[in-house]
């Protein structure tokens, strides 16, 4: 249980957490990220140092694969409805979901709406599968914000102390409480953007596809010291969806609401849908894969076998994640440079040529007159998939089509949606927004598995339906 502390006391010892970070240490610079709502459950939620924590978080790249026989997809289910592995014998009778907003180009980002305090106000987050730790801008007082949409949260004297075991799951291994009576955070991200704050409880409040409202005590960060990143969008904050205890999904599934399932469905003609729980869409569409045994940390398929054209090109074991906070896919430098050498290959003699005056993104290409449509030029380029070896019988594919993997610029070039990962830094390749574009994609935490499959995106589900 936390300790209560008042307001003031809760200001004076944020600033002096400050002071003591500002003596200690240099911060980098720091971004931030990061919903309106559907929901869950019928039932009734349950209410609920001074060490930095530091999350590194990526949020901004990804790729993926998978297909799999009907047959594999119904057993899987079987199990599952039946209750086999599950931490929870309560039936789960609906979800929490979410619609959402923006688009990855010209934006460059999508973000939800959030109601939360009490009154309730809304803040736009960005959801974020790459990272546990939800957090907003704060007025705590605020030492370094960025422009907001919203005016910035005020935090209650409801503080998560640093004993606490979500703030112990930020830590790694053993940890100091200098300052016991609060958990200090601090998140990084890829782009150089960062969050530093304090852990706090307050009430969000919810509407469920079966037609209940809730409102779950969850905790999530008060950020008081913003640094934008290279990728810095307008925004309230972040909404951390990852495994972690503090991901406000783990949060909602401990407190009985929802099982432990998080997916989305971004539409390529902007906007979408994110949903808590497993009653939106139907079993028999869903490709399945299981997630990782060798890489836990995010949301990853494990290793993975690109394809272009539907054949193998010699670019094996990618470890792929799927990040829905990076708008854009990654691959490490070898793969990259391997398969824009393909698609340069596969252009040659048609009627584009590389479009050096538009810095879009690093690679763009431009035809006689400028394209209306990314349909104009797909012809021209083809399918890519990314195969994962560790389905249940088959191999599961995850196919990436050109539209997914090309963007339109103002200009009326075409530019290829796939960047360059090692050359910001990371460790591993990413399937990212573009890449998911109409199609469903599932995180199921209770089984281990992840899912995906065509959807239309454009509205969000009213009850157990899968959008085809």
């Amino acid at each position: 249980m936390s300790k209560n502390l008042s307001q003031e006391n809760f200001y004076s010892t944020i600033c002096w957490t400050l002071t003591q970070k500002k003596k200690n240490k240099k911060r980098k610079k720091k971004e931030k990220l990061v919903s309106d709502i559907w929901c869950c459950d019928a039932g009734k939620p349950q209410m609920g140092g001074e060490k930095v924590i530091i999350l590194i978080v990526f949020l901004g790249i990804a790729l993926a694969g998978g297909a799999s026989s009907d047959r594999q997809q119904q057993g899987w289910w079987k199990l599952r409805s039946a209750g086999v592995g599950s931490s929870k014998a309560k039936p789960f009778a609906s979800s929490i979901v979410l619609p959402l907003y923006g688009n990855v180009y010209p934006d460059g980002y999508y973000f939800a709406q959030v109601n939360l305090g009490q009154p309730p106000k809304p803040y736009f987050l960005d959801p974020d599968t790459g990272s546990d730790l939800t957090w907003l801008q704060c007025d705590a007082p605020c030492v370094h914000c960025t422009r907001a949409p919203h005016p910035l949260y005020r935090p209650t004297n409801d503080i998560v102390v640093c004993r606490d075991p979500l703030c112990a799951s930020l830590h790694s291994g053993d940890y100091q409480c200098d300052s016991p009576e609060q958990c200090d955070y601090e998140v990084e991200y890829a782009d150089g953007g960062s969050s530093l704050g304090v852990l706090v409880y307050d009430v969000f409040f919810f509407n469920c596809t079966g037609g209940a409202r809730v409102s779950p005590r969850l905790a999530f960060g008060c950020g008081y010291d913003q640094i934008p990143g290279a990728s810095h969008h307008p925004l309230d904050g972040v909404l951390g969806l990852g495994k972690g205890k503090s991901s406000i999904v783990t949060q909602l599934h401990n407190q009985g609401l929802i099982r432990n399932v998080v997916g989305h469905c971004l539409s390529s003609r902007g906007g979408g849908f994110l949903f808590f729980g497993d009653d939106v869409y139907a079993s028999s569409p869903v490709v399945w894969t299981p997630m990782s045994n060798d890489y836990t940390k995010h949301y990853s398929a494990g290793s993975a076998e690109l394809t272009f054209g539907g054949r193998n090109v010699g670019l094996k074991n990618l470890l792929v994640v799927f990040d829905s906070g990076s708008s854009y896919s990654y691959l490490n430098s070898q793969a990259y440079l391997a398969l824009l050498s393909l698609v340069k290959k596969e252009l040659n003699g048609k009627p584009l040529r590389e479009a050096m005056d538009d810095h879009t993104l690093p690679v763009c290409w431009k035809g006689r007159k400028p394209f209306r449509s990314i349909y104009d030029v797909r012809k021209y380029f083809k399918p890519l998939g990314l195969s994962f070896p560790g389905g249940w019988r088959s191999k599961p594919k995850f196919e990436i089509l050109p539209e997914s993997y090309l963007i339109l610029s103002t200009r009326g070039s075409v530019c290829l949606g796939i960047l360059n990962g090692t050359e910001i830094g990371l460790q591993y390749n990413i399937i990212g927004d573009i890449s998911m574009l109409d199609k469903m994609v599932i995180y199921d935490n209770e089984r281990k598995a992840i899912g995906w499959a065509a959807a239309n995106c454009d509205r969000p589900p009213k009850f157990n339906t899968f959008l085809m």
